[in-house]
């Protein structure tokens, strides 16, 4: 390593013949200087690491114990807040005389070990303009358990100063990060801007384009806002060719009070295809389709309509796919929109014996990086390897569309975790990172598990694990299904049951018509849960009928939502034959329990023969009753249908495998676009 102090850019930017320096990432400030995620930006908090995993446990109930502990022991010494006026540019900071600002933040400190493992980059090279007399800049490293070590500093002769650091990527194997602090002294500093280069060969200089493809279903104020806020940022100036947004909604993006703003922004960048509602799988295949029929972008990038982007994070991901070792999805992380510094996807995995999608093993979700930053959080500092990366935000080289197709017709649900197991597969990896991410609505504030998408989690699931699975009958795929089942019904979900039981039936179906159920199967299945007490949601409070209790709960305690696991087996014996009883008759007008979202838990429930319980979302509540002919009637199609999915797996999974070239080639897809399309297009990616 070694540091030089210039007073020009002219060292920053100089490279050897036959290469070329370029820009991998540089320091930025929120666009609006919005206070609520600054803290994503800079961090004034102290180092303060948290305990090993070794020393307290790697379980998340332990970390965030130990999490509790450290917060109260940085809140006694105090915590310095960043006022908005500190932010004086995109780019520049100030720091306050006599205080010390760390950017080993989520937005500006340099994610090492992805480099390392997946660019063709070796070397990086920090440069950071300083101004204000005495100012100092402190380099930092740190290593895949977090522990952080010094590695430069320099400090300020005169009013202004730059400094470049030469920064090795050899030790970050594992895991690290790179960052910077700046100490203000004698007056206060201005970091008026720092960027992280690195010089490449002249063939693998960053030149890739962007495609960015948005599906949008009646979200048209916020998806208005995203295209101006993407239509405002200089940075994607050169970047993004065009913009693409696939209407399949019933209010029009068109009719927004917002929309104009965003048409002046984009200009001739944006393009709108109205197509019918064929799902978020439908829409984001449609710009597959487009980009590889356009034949200019390097990459098409999947965002989702109702989110918040960080720009700069597009720019990151595309650059960094430019210098990967071979073609390479990337990915963004999720924040919370709602809790704009909690960070709610961190890298995706597939459990293999289970098939059940989720956190990568050592992430833990819903960190709050307000309370605790980069810096202090060990388990952030490992390097996270992912499956897949969701299409909130999903970069996709061209080059691989072309070689395993667009997108499968699902749909929603399963077709980007599907997408990144065929890539994977295909020897194309899926990187989810660091420093890119959007504002997006958590999964854990849906209702989806339960409503009409609980068909598209179960049969896209099940295909995807047919696709993809290497243990017989999926592991535990057939038995997992059928426990779910029981619980639903126990806990009288009779529409969630019957629409699971669907899905299963279409599984068996094959894969032949998946294209041809894209326009039918949702209006379908919104019409076959029509009229079941489950599914019928009541959002006037003054419409709810009154609870009666059919007699006073056992020693004045309720049923608890929490239950150990000899009680969850002795509950899971039980109540299935508790439900073999008829209901009692004033159950099925006066509720026997009142039971809230976070409680409705498939134990407490089914205590009941009636509840009122309230739906995830908090909007709506249902009025439970136990039906006995509904129960055992679901019950024998439930055991049915589970024993033919478990005898005819292997079938099942040839014809799927074979089938799945021609379900997501450009052609197939053309087919199903076909209605929409207004001219005659070449073959995508062909050269017409």
């Amino acid at each position: 390593m070694s540091v030089t102090h210039t007073q020009t850019t002219e060292d920053a930017t100089s490279h050897a013949p036959g290469t070329a320096r370029v820009r991998l990432m540089r320091q930025i400030m929120p666009a609006d200087r919005d206070t609520d995620v600054i803290t994503l930006y800079v961090d004034p908090d102290p180092l303060a690491l948290d305990a090993d995993k070794f020393d307290i446990g790697h379980t998340r109930a332990a970390q965030e114990a130990n999490a509790i502990t450290t917060r109260m022991a940085t809140a006694a010494k105090g915590v310095r807040v960043v006022h908005p006026d500190q932010i004086l540019s995109r780019t520049a900071f100030k720091v306050e005389q006599g205080e010390t600002m760390s950017f080993g933040s989520y937005f500006n400190a340099f994610p090492a070990s992805y480099w390392r493992r997946h660019t063709v980059v070796s070397e990086v090279r920090l440069t950071v303009r300083l101004e204000g007399e005495g100012a100092s800049v402190i380099v930092y490293r740190s290593m895949a358990n977090g522990r952080s070590q010094r590695v430069d500093s320099g400090a300020v002769e005169g009013d202004a100063g730059e400094f470049s650091f030469d920064l090795t990527l050899k030790p970050f194997t594992d895991g690290g990060w790179y960052w910077y602090d700046v100490v203000a002294t004698d007056e206060d500093a201005v970091v008026r801007s720092a960027e992280w280069t690195a010089e490449v060969p002249l063939d693998r200089a960053p030149k890739g384009t962007v495609t960015i493809g948005i599906t949008t279903m009646n979200q048209q104020d916020f998806c208005a806002k995203l295209l101006t806020q993407l239509g405002s940022a200089e940075e994607l100036d050169d970047l993004v060719d065009e913009v693409l947004v696939m209407e399949q909604g019933t209010k029009k993006l068109v009719d927004s009070e917002f929309f104009p703003a965003a048409r002046e922004a984009l200009g001739d960048t944006l393009r709108i295809i109205e197509q019918g509602n064929i799902g978020g799988s439908g829409g984001f295949a449609r710009a597959q389709y487009e980009g590889l029929k356009a034949g200019r972008s390097t990459y098409v990038m999947m965002l989702d309509d109702d989110t918040e982007c960080e720009p700069e994070g597009v720019v990151r991901a595309a650059t960094f796919g430019d210098l990967c070792r071979k073609p390479t999805i990337v990915g963004g992380h999720m924040f919370s929109i709602y809790q704009k510094a909690q960070l709610h996807s961190f890298g995706e995995k597939v459990e293999p014996y289970t098939f059940w999608w989720g956190s990568a093993p050592g992430v833990v979700p819903g960190w709050d990086l307000n309370e605790r930053n980069i810096r202090s959080t060990r388990w952030l500092h490992a390097r996270i390897d992912v499956d897949y990366n969701p299409w909130f935000m999903c970069l996709i080289p061209t080059t691989v569309l072309r070689d395993i197709g667009l997108s499968l017709p699902l749909f929603i649900k399963w077709d980007d975790s599907e997408y990144g197991l065929r890539a994977k597969e295909a020897g194309y990896p899926t990187v989810t990172l660091p420093g890119a991410a959007v504002w997006h609505v958590p999964w854990t504030d849906k209702n989806d598990a339960l409503d009409w998408q609980s068909y598209f989690h179960v049969r896209n699931r099940f295909i995807a694990a047919l696709l993809h699975s290497k243990y017989p009958r999926g592991g535990r795929m057939v038995q997992e299904s059928l426990n779910h089942q029981i619980k639903h019904l126990v806990s009288m979900q009779y529409s969630t049951v019957e629409l699971r039981h669907r899905a299963l039936v279409d599984v068996l179906a094959g894969p032949e018509g998946l294209h041809d159920l894209l326009l039918t199967t949702l209006p379908e299945l919104k019409q076959s849960v029509k009229g079941f007490d489950d599914a019928t949601y009541i959002t006037d409070p003054g419409q709810l009928p009154e609870v009666r209790r059919h007699k006073l709960p056992r020693k004045g305690r309720e049923p608890s939502p929490v239950i150990s696991g000899r009680a969850a087996t002795i509950q899971a014996l039980i109540q299935p034959i508790r439900q073999l009883r008829q209901p009692r008759a004033v159950s099925q007008v006066n509720p026997e329990a009142e039971i809230m979202g976070q409680d409705a838990r498939w134990h407490k429930i089914a205590r009941y023969d009636s509840a009122l319980v309230t739906l995830p979302d908090g909007a709506s509540t249902a009025f439970y009753k136990r039906d006995r002919a509904k129960f055992v009637d679901l019950v024998k199609r439930t055991l049915a249908v589970h024993r033919e999915l478990a005898s005819s797996w292997d079938e099942l999974a040839e014809r799927y495998r074979a089938a799945m070239d021609d379900m997501t080639s450009p052609a197939a897809w053309e087919k199903t676009f076909q209605p929409w399309l207004t001219d005659a297009n070449p073959e995508p990616g062909s050269d017409d």
